[in-house]
Parts: structure tokens; C-alpha cells; sequence
């Protein structure tokens, strides 16, 4: 859901970072489709997903089209397509992975701070829908946290979460996320690489 499609400006590490999550939490049973990208953003993603990451990981694709064009390509209907929505009624639940929906369709903008709810352009469309919680989540996180409740029958209440951490790189050094995270181990579970990328784009910062 890019503003401009004829954009030439690179993808960010952050959401590389965050893409590849993605891909390693939705795992190999599924696959992850990124739709209504520029042709840079494409082409950006497909060397990115045909060099890994490595192991137990979905597919990952890049689609130009629209998620709707896309749905018409792969004969799946709009009722068998769950949104997850800040603004649902419902919550998600493991029942939701009976399979009364073939795909779940996350229409948030990278975890924008604060929310401008671009989930609405999908929402008018008449998608079925669920939330996820009160709190904003960053979107590899929503999408870990749709597989362990659709898949692994966890229900929401139940995952261990974490709001806001605080990530210390040491003494002096610390940045607030501001969003909810899955926890394990007593930490926040971030992409690989991107705790080390929170140092780096904090001390160029504060480079003079």
C-alpha cells in the first residue's frame, strides 16, 4: 500500500528486517504475500526473500496488484479472507483457524506511530475481521501472533506480552519501542539483526 508506486526510494533495513521475521514466524506451512508494491519495492523484495533466511521459513512473494486483483487471480472470496483490524468487534480466536478463512490479511502501514488507521481503505471493502488487542503491534508481530492463535490454538489472553519495552544497549544508551511485543525468556521478541540496527541508527543520531 504504497503512497507512490513510481517511488525509487530504497526499503529501509528496518523493514527488511522485519520482513524476513515474517517470514521465519508464519513458518513453512504458509506463505507470505506483499501486494500493491512499486516495481523498485518488488524487485527490492524478491533478491531479499531468494537469499533467505534460512531454515523453517514461508515463502515469501512480492505482487505490483492490489490484494483484491490478487484475490480475483487465486480464485479466493472476500469471506474467506480474515482483515485484522484495530477496529473489529472481534477478537481473533483460535476458532478462526478452523478453516473458515484461507488467508489473513494485515492492512497496517509498518506499525505507524501513532496508528492513522490505514487499515480503513481495506476495512470499507467488507473484509470479515478480527483485532488483535488494544495495543499496537509491529506487523511481524501480528503476524506471529495470528499463527500461534489460528494455528497453535493459543487463545490471545494467553501469550505472553510485553508493551513499550525498553531496549538497553547499555548504561547510557536505550530506546523505547512503542508498540506490543510477544515475550520469551522475559524479552521482547524483535527480527534478527534488529537490535544491533536500534544501536546503529541511535548513535548516527547523534553524529555532528
Amino acid at each position: 500500500m504504497e503512497e507512490d508506486e513510481n517511488t525509487s526510494r530504497a526499503i529501509p533495513k528496518w523493514v527488511e528486517l522485519e520482513y524476513s521475521h515474517m517470514r521465519t514466524l508464519a513458518g513453512p506451512s504458509s506463505e507470505v504475500h506483499f501486494t500493491h508494491l512499486s516495481k523498485s519495492s518488488c524487485d527490492t523484495l524478491a533478491s531479499l526473500f531468494a537469499q533467505g533466511p534460512e531454515g523453517e521459513a514461508a515463502p515469501g512473494f512480492a505482487h505490483a496488484e492490489g490484494v483484491l486483483d490478487y484475490m480475483k487471480t487465486k480464485g479466493v472470496p472476500l469471506d474467506k479472507v480474515c482483515l485484522l483490524d484495530p477496529r473489529a468487534e472481534k477478537v481473533l480466536a483460535p476458532e478462526d483457524g478452523d478453516g473458515r478463512f484461507e488467508w489473513f490479511l494485515f492492512g497496517g502501514i509498518l506499525g505507524d506511530d501513532p496508528p492513522r488507521d490505514r487499515t480503513g481503505e481495506l476495512r470499507v471493502l467488507g473484509f470479515p475481521n478480527r483485532h488483535l488487542g488494544p495495543v499496537q503491534m509491529t506487523t511481524d508481530t501480528a503476524l506471529g501472533v495470528t499463527k500461534i492463535v489460528v494455528e497453535d490454538k493459543v487463545p490471545l489472553d494467553k501469550i505472553p506480552f510485553v508493551d513499550h519495552p525498553t531496549i538497553v544497549f547499555n548504561s547510557k544508551e536505550s530506546v523505547e519501542m512503542p508498540f506490543r511485543y510477544i515475550v520469551k525468556d522475559g524479552q521482547p521478541i524483535l527480527p534478527p539483526g534488529m537490535r544491533e540496527h536500534l544501536h546503529e541508527d541511535l548513535n548516527q543520531s547523534f553524529d555532528f
